[in-house]
């Protein structure tokens, strides 16, 4: 055949010659191909070690590589990510990191960073954080860090249940994973993660007793309530019927006898309520949850301005919440080392990621940073 291609067409007909296109359909990076390129990352990252280093370095990063890529498997674009050019860098920052480190925890912290960087792409501020976070994983001691992501989920994680008892059950459960070593006294763990630009300290002021800090924050628990059968009670309860909302939503109070309250931690937390509506569906009860609506939100917040405002009922309120307080191991512990903490301190950018990241490595039930 030759070369030569040779087309006829009509009169008044238009001649148009294609050329055969080979195409390649991409389907983005899978699992193989993300190893490879953290691989390549790493071969980067290496250049910077003697070849005496390189068996030790290897062994640590195979342990990162490991800790990392069943993580990034789990989210939805994830391995996207291993061909932005902004991600590689990072990669190659922790490979650094994680190959000068032989503290087995920060591998697994190190992921949790990166998964951060996923999640969070958008928003630059947390991006620089994250990236100042992974420079300092080898460098944060284990007490301080510890004690720094105490101190984050105490003023970022509270309970959602309705339930005083409950609520505090769930802080204790949380706590004692994140308590995974003696908590640090003194005022050195601070220095320390304030030279890491973990936090800024202030050497004014003092921190709010934990106890009184939680009474605020949940003062939906720390409340006096209504008392059953008084003309407020009743008020309550017309309000209720008006709304065509369930008597129970005025639960007893668990620390008051005689004395009912709204099953929330808080007033802002009422919009948060929903309503279960029961139905039998195929033989079998079905529980159908449905969201409050405007009006009913406006009823259960006057049934909350009715709560009795007796300072001597409160502060028995107060007195019995701190005696279930310290019943549990956990929060008793935290207690006396928070009021004994010599300054306040704020967690910066960078402080908030790495805490945050180490109390998911710690419980993995903890949200996603916000």
């Amino acid at each position: 055949m030759s070369d030569k291609q040779v087309q006829k067409a009509g009169n008044n007909a238009q001649q148009m010659q294609a050329e055969i296109i080979n195409i390649t359909n991409v389907s983005g990076i899978d699992e193989k191909r993300a190893r490879e390129i953290f691989n390549e990352m790493y071969a980067i990252a290496r250049k910077d070690f003697t070849q005496d280093a390189y068996q030790c370095a290897n062994e640590r990063v195979a342990k990162f590589e490991e800790a990392l890529m069943p993580k990034m498997l789990k989210v939805e674009g994830a391995l996207q990510k291993f061909s932005d050019p902004s991600f590689q860098f990072l990669i190659t920052e922790a490979h650094k990191t994680a190959a000068s480190t032989e503290r087995e925890a920060d591998y697994d912290l190190l992921s949790e960073l990166l998964l951060h960087r996923v999640k969070k792409d958008k928003d630059r501020k947390v991006r620089v954080g994250i990236k100042k976070a992974i420079e300092i994983v080898d460098q944060v001691d284990d007490d301080a860090l510890c004690a720094l992501t105490v101190a984050y989920t105490i003023e970022r994680l509270f309970p959602a249940t309705g339930s005083i008892i409950r609520g505090l059950n769930i802080l204790e459960n949380v706590f004692s994973k994140l308590c995974y070593t003696n908590l640090c006294q003194g005022k050195e763990w601070l220095d320390h993660l304030e030279i890491l630009d973990a936090v800024r300290l202030d050497h004014i002021s003092s921190l709010k007793d934990l106890d009184l800090f939680y009474a605020e924050q949940l003062d939906g628990y720390v409340c006096v309530g209504i008392k059953k059968e008084s003309e407020d009670y009743q008020k309550a309860l017309s309000l209720l019927s008006s709304g065509n909302l369930p008597r129970e939503l005025l639960c007893d109070h668990e620390l008051l006898e005689g004395y009912v309250r709204l099953p929330v931690i808080n007033k802002k937390q009422i919009g948060s309520l929903k309503l279960v509506n029961k139905q039998i569906s195929s033989g079998k009860l079905v529980e159908l949850p449905s969201e409050i609506s405007n009006e009913q939100r406006s009823i259960l917040e006057q049934i909350y301005d009715l709560y009795d405002k007796n300072e001597e009922q409160k502060k028995m309120v107060t007195e019995n919440f701190s005696l279930e307080w310290k019943k549990r191991e956990a929060l008793s512990s935290l207690l006396k080392w928070w009021n004994d903490i010599p300054m306040a301190f704020d967690i910066t950018t960078v402080g908030t990621v790495l805490a945050h990241a180490n109390a998911q490595r710690c419980d993995s039930s903890i949200p996603p940073l916000e």
